[in-house]
């Protein structure tokens, strides 16, 4: 006998139930999340925390 379960995951965009199987989108529940999702990153909406502060030159802690 086959599983026919099918796993619901939340997109995370939107919000929105969205299957993970068969979803050419996935994560997200599809081309227009996954589109305004790349766009925030292109737009620097999302950031990657860091140790150093931007702009910050290792020559300046010797003057």
């Amino acid at each position: 006998m086959s599983d026919t379960t099918t796993t619901i995951i939340q997109c995370p965009h939107c919000r929105k139930e969205t299957p993970w199987q068969g979803n050419p989108f996935r994560p997200f529940c599809s081309k227009r999340c996954k589109t305004m999702d790349l766009a925030a990153w292109a737009d620097e909406e999302y950031r990657i925390a860091s140790e150093d502060s931007p702009g910050e030159d290792e020559s300046d802690d010797h003057h």
